[in-house]
């Protein structure tokens, strides 16, 4: 991981986080909360933010620019999915177990606020209405994201038949 930064522009960073979907439902005081522990990296173009079969350490916040998802087979990169400011990505790979499945990319300069997945898991002991909620709305977020997968795995089933 690249060095990290205190974050200062408190205001432009609650009004981000309050517009991802994770931090929905969430009043000041736990926003304020989240920020304390963000921090801020930037990366260049073409530098990766991790790579696939890492073990995830970070939610990633996008602030600035985009971030490529790619899946590297036989050293060949697939372009799986790109997301721009006001994005979140990670969130899953932290709450689980296992290693990252596709690797990320930044795509031109990139400003992201992080949270560490250490300081993410001590609201379980700290302030456990604050870690239900993240983790309920992460759950929310991936029923979407399967259901999504789902339909579209629906759609390639039907189309063949």
């Amino acid at each position: 991981m690249k060095e990290l930064m205190p974050l200062f522009e408190m205001d432009k960073i609650i009004n981000v986080l309050a517009k991802i979907s994770i931090f929905g439902g969430l009043n000041d005081t736990q926003l304020y909360k989240i920020f304390k522990i963000l921090k801020k990296v930037t990366y260049k173009d073409k530098e990766f933010i991790f790579k696939q079969g890492e073990a995830p350490t970070y939610i990633y916040i996008i602030l600035r620019g985009k971030i490529r998802l790619i899946e590297d087979i036989n050293y060949t990169n697939y372009q799986l999915f790109e997301f721009t400011e006001g994005n979140c990505i990670g969130e899953e790979s932290v709450i689980g177990i296992q290693p990252h499945t596709l690797s990320a990319l930044a795509v031109g300069d990139v400003e992201l606020a992080v949270i560490p997945k250490s300081s993410f898991l001590d609201f379980y002991n700290t302030d456990k209405d604050l870690f239900c909620l993240l983790i309920l709305n992460i759950a929310r977020d991936l029923s979407r994201r399967l259901k999504q997968t789902d339909d579209l795995l629906l759609h390639y089933i039907n189309k063949k038949s």
